[in-house]
């Protein structure tokens, strides 16, 4: 138990035909909520933080210390640099531990994706790490400061992208977005079926927040086996840090770290509980 590939979870989702939890951090209260829950669920999950976050929560000090919490943890987690835009950033990641990366040339042409994608494969077999890619278009970007729409991924284009390059695991644009939906999305489930079957990677899901759990089980039978949520634990522990501070009596630090971790720790469990496609929805 402890610090793994990320490689090595998709292949075993892949083996249970589930999907395995990739739970954005952006302090030390998320970390140790988020390793609470995949704990007392015995269940893996990835660790990862955007490119975009970092001038919020440098590498600096998250990477160390995500590294470090999934090494000491009684699990199996893996850490990956989200929505890296950089090589440089790649590096830095990769050199402090990371067992995973992603290369986000979503928004270039399909060519100059593919070449910096592949610049980024090359980089991370160095290390003996996990690339990720993004072909199409999610729709916002993780941080909600630009929206260039939603470009579904081309089946096709998936195909010869995963076989030029040697991804281990792509992140399709299905009508899914970053951040909160303000109508409940609709997901092109015929176009993430002909994506299944044109590639022979993992496929990825971002813009987890506000999906029911009825589109997240068929996207898992559909390929999905890596789901990005970030946003619903942002607001997880902003809910519950508000919530203690308008309560009555003393209030601290202490107490506030405790309801953080604790905001963290109820949304990351129950999405594992989705994720896992072991118990019913009800």
């Amino acid at each position: 138990m402890g610090l793994v590939k990320m490689k090595e979870l998709l292949d075993q989702a892949s083996e249970k035909n589930r999907a395995v939890g990739a739970f954005s951090v952006g302090n030390l209260e998320m970390v140790k909520g988020a390793v609470k829950a995949a704990e007392d669920m015995n269940t893996p999950i990835i660790l990862q933080i955007a490119e975009v976050r970092l001038p919020h929560s440098p590498l600096t000090l998250m990477g160390p210390m995500m590294v470090e919490a999934a090494k000491n943890a009684k699990v199996d987690i893996a850490v990956h640099l989200d929505h890296g835009k950089t090589i440089q950033v790649l590096r830095q990641a990769l050199d402090y531990g990371f067992t995973s990366v992603m290369m986000d040339g979503s928004n270039l042409p399909f060519e100059e994706n593919m070449a910096k994608t592949l610049e980024s494969v090359n980089l991370a077999r160095v290390y003996k790490a996990t690339v990720e890619a993004e072909l199409g278009l999610v729709g916002g970007s993780e941080d909600g400061s630009t929206d260039e729409g939603i470009r579904c991924t081309n089946p096709d284009d998936a195909g010869t992208f995963c076989e030029r390059t040697g991804v281990d695991a792509l992140a399709v644009a299905i009508g899914n977005a970053h951040g909160n939906y303000p109508v409940a999305p609709r997901l092109a489930f015929d176009v993430l079926e002909a994506i299944d079957q044109k590639t022979d990677v993992p496929l990825v899901l971002h813009g987890g927040t506000g999906i029911t759990p009825e589109d997240f089980r068929k996207a898992i039978g559909l390929g999905i086996r890596k789901i990005n949520i970030a946003t619903a634990s942002f607001d997880s522990l902003t809910y519950e840090a508000a919530k203690y501070l308008e309560s009555e009596g003393k209030h601290d630090y202490f107490g506030l770290n405790e309801a953080m971790v604790r905001g963290v720790y109820e949304n990351v469990r129950q999405h594992i509980r989705i994720f896992n496609c072991v118990e019913p929805l009800t």
